[in-house]
């Protein structure tokens, strides 16, 4: 039985994977740990340790936490995690690591393996995003040993990286596993929020961009005026915990104010995404704008650069920060065929079955030395 160690830092990273993490703890030949640390132990951010340990896998408290709002937290955080993830990786000896995307937890991981010699499974590698998130993601990639890439064009990506073919698996994204037996929001769950039956609300998701860190009270700011002005009630999802999301934080608890406004520090993925289903738009820059909207038919209007570059259907509206630009786009929302074109939209993401086809190759990939052994695998203009 081969023994799989998985990384949870934030709420997000957990929703989207907890699909595929009971594919794999579904499998005879796998067995699953999940280390929890980051987020899930700050009570500011929700404290979502005990979601993950009601689902009943095998978890291990690591508790390291963003200690801070500055730049800084971010890499003082890292060097606390390698250490103690080295502890538990020594102690439990797992077979495999399985890392998501392109968080400092994730980098963790892919560090202590790659030094130890565990084969690294790395989901979402070669997506293109931006500022520190983009070269975190790529070093992650570098150091993993196996690629699940959610598109055929973030495989290309890592192909182009020098990685050998033989290690690229295209699988589509884990957060679309499951989408289609969440259920539309009922009128119960409207009512209970007080928002009216047929009422129509927006939600808002945005979090801080690192290297604009000092900019994110301005940015979120922007938003919420924006908001005020369109009039309609509006679900708040509180920003993650990279540098500027306590300053966001601040804005969002100054600002939005009932009745119009609805806070969450933390929503469990099923209820996100039911409540999501019933949205007139999401309104932000959260990747679940381009990854999970697009299959629920939910306009995006994505704001900044955070996602910058990544591939998206055609839900999505691309604007700049402050509240003219975040209007025009709630505006070209309501032109007439924009809502139809978004529930028609192919999304770019997969067809809703990557947990069972990463949990397959976490069983039968070959775990021989020439795994973590890795070489480049370019081919220059004259062949070599």
């Amino acid at each position: 039985m081969r023994r799989v160690l998985y990384i949870t830092g934030t709420r997000a990273d957990y929703g989207l994977m907890r699909s595929t993490l009971k594919a794999i703890d579904a499998r005879d030949d796998l067995e699953l740990i999940v280390v929890v640390t980051g987020m899930h132990l700050m009570q500011e951010f929700g404290g979502t340790a005990s979601e993950v340990e009601k689902d009943g896998f095998r978890t291990i408290l690591v508790p390291t936490k963003f200690e801070s709002d500055s730049r800084s937290a971010a890499p003082r955080f890292l060097g606390a995690f390698i250490q103690q993830l080295t502890d538990v990786v020594d102690r439990e000896r797992p077979d495999e690591i399985l890392l998501l995307g392109d968080r400092a937890e994730m980098l963790a991981g892919a560090i202590v393996g790659s030094y130890i010699g565990i084969p690294t499974f790395h989901v979402h590698g070669g997506d293109v995003s931006s500022t520190v998130d983009e070269h975190v993601r790529h070093a992650i990639t570098k150091l993993s040993h196996h690629h699940l890439a959610a598109t055929p064009r973030s495989a290309e990506r890592i192909k182009m990286m020098g990685e050998e073919p033989w290690r690229i698996h295209t699988v589509g994204s884990p957060s679309l596993d499951g989408i289609d037996k969440v259920g539309r929001v009922s009128t119960e769950e409207l009512v209970t929020l007080g928002l009216g039956e047929h009422e129509k609300y927006l939600m808002l998701g945005q979090h801080p961009v690192s290297d604009e860190a000092l900019l994110s009270a301005e940015q979120i700011g922007g938003t919420i005026d924006a908001l005020i002005e369109d009039g309609r009630r509006t679900l708040v999802v509180y920003p993650n915990a990279d540098a500027g999301g306590r300053r966001m934080i601040e804005v969002i608890e100054k600002r939005c104010k009932p009745p119009q406004f609805i806070l969450f520090k933390n929503l469990p993925r099923d209820r996100y995404l039911r409540l999501l289903s019933g949205a007139s738009a999401l309104v932000g820059n959260s990747s679940s704008g381009l990854v999970e909207a697009p299959s629920l038919g939910v306009p995006f209007v994505n704001v900044g650069t955070r996602q910058k570059g990544r591939e998206r259907g055609e839900n999505v509206i691309d604007v700049g920060y402050g509240k003219k630009e975040v209007l025009r786009g709630l505006d070209e929302i309501k032109r007439p065929g924009a809502l139809e074109r978004t529930r028609r939209c192919r999304n770019p993401y997969g067809d809703g079955h990557t947990g069972e086809r990463i949990a397959r190759l976490l069983s039968e990939m070959d775990l021989s030395p020439r795994t973590t052994q890795k070489t480049l695998s370019y081919t220059f203009i004259d062949g070599s």
